[in-house]
């Protein structure tokens, strides 16, 4: 009886692990997602303002500009162009 308790015991602390250390997996996913989305908004930019002949619109594609891209969206790459003006 004692065995069983044992292993009982040990299969719930083995689950809280792996909830506690799938957490932060999951951010990191959403993060690796929205930062590929980023890199896949800023080449379509720097793809439209090259065809166009427009250099200032490109944008140099690096992991912080990925990042914003990903996570503001078309208002990340707005600024990312107006930031990218202004220096």
């Amino acid at each position: 009886m004692e065995v069983v308790l044992y292993f009982l015991v040990a299969i719930v602390a083995m689950v809280i692990l792996v909830k506690l250390f799938s957490w932060p997996l999951k951010i990191l996913g959403k993060l690796i997602l929205n930062g590929a989305l980023g890199v896949l908004l800023l080449l379509l930019v720097n793809f439209i303002g090259g065809s166009m002949g427009i250099e200032q619109i490109i944008i140099p594609i690096n992991a912080i500009s990925a990042l914003i891209a990903g996570f503001l969206g078309v208002p990340g790459v707005i600024f990312l162009i107006i930031l990218n003006n202004l220096m």
